[in-house]
């Protein structure tokens, strides 16, 4: 039995369209934290460029504060002239300044000290004073390493005027300093230490170590009342 109109035509079948298949999105990686840049020592030039290998553990800092300073009579026990230089942690070119000359020292160490391999614990002459001096207000906030010399170091003012009176360079005055780094072997102790080279006073500051400052001693007018002639 038939069914319909045979001479109806026939509907074409509306096609469906086929969703477009769905980007794949890819999964989000997190961002890669930011490196620690550590400085790298400059590689050592060829001799032929006449480099002095000594410039690159030598270094010049900023404006420093100065402690226990020994500059112009060697200490009676080891011989050696010396002082502690204190530098904010804001300083942050002199920091990688010596960043770089001691990784450099170090290097220099494992051929010309320590056999060809860096020893695994190694001394430094750096310090961090929060961390070694928490007690001591100067070194608040601060770095500090000590610096010596078998012989004086030049010591001039702000103009490059020598300065040989030893009360005008004391603890707790400012001033920038050359210095270099190099490694050591010696009875058993290897680390890297630091060689005090000249110093350049650049302003007054407030003496440590107790010591009171003229203008502070004399900072009331004298009164002849007050004589004892």
């Amino acid at each position: 039995m038939a069914f319909g109109n045979p001479n109806k035509p026939v509907a074409t079948p509306t096609a469906v369209p086929t969703p477009a298949p769905r980007a794949t999105v890819p999964p989000t990686t997190p961002r890669a934290a930011a490196p620690v840049v550590t400085p790298t020592p400059k590689p050592s030039a060829p001799a032929s460029k006449g480099l002095n290998p000594y410039e690159l553990t030598k270094v010049l800092t900023g404006k420093v504060r100065l402690s226990y300073v020994k500059v112009f009579q060697p200490d009676e026990k080891d011989g050696k002239y010396s002082v502690s230089v204190i530098l904010p942690k804001s300083s942050t070119r002199t920091i990688e300044a010596i960043a770089r000359a001691i990784q450099v020292a170090t290097e220099n160490g494992k051929t010309s000290k320590w056999g060809g391999k860096i020893p695994a614990a190694l001394d430094y002459a750096w310090h961090d004073g929060d961390v070694e001096r928490p007690e001591d207000e100067a070194y608040a906030g601060a770095y500090y390493f000590n610096a010596k010399s078998s012989t004086a170091p030049g010591v001039v003012d702000s103009d490059g005027v020598a300065i040989t009176n030893p009360a005008d360079l004391y603890s707790g005055c400012y001033a920038r300093v050359s210095v270099n780094f190099y490694p050591y072997d010696a009875n058993g102790n290897r680390g890297i230490a630091c060689g005090l080279n000249n110093i350049q006073k650049l302003e007054d500051g407030e003496p440590l170590g107790g010591r009171v400052s003229a203008d502070a001693d004399f900072a009331q007018p004298f009164d002849d009342e007050d004589a004892d002639y």
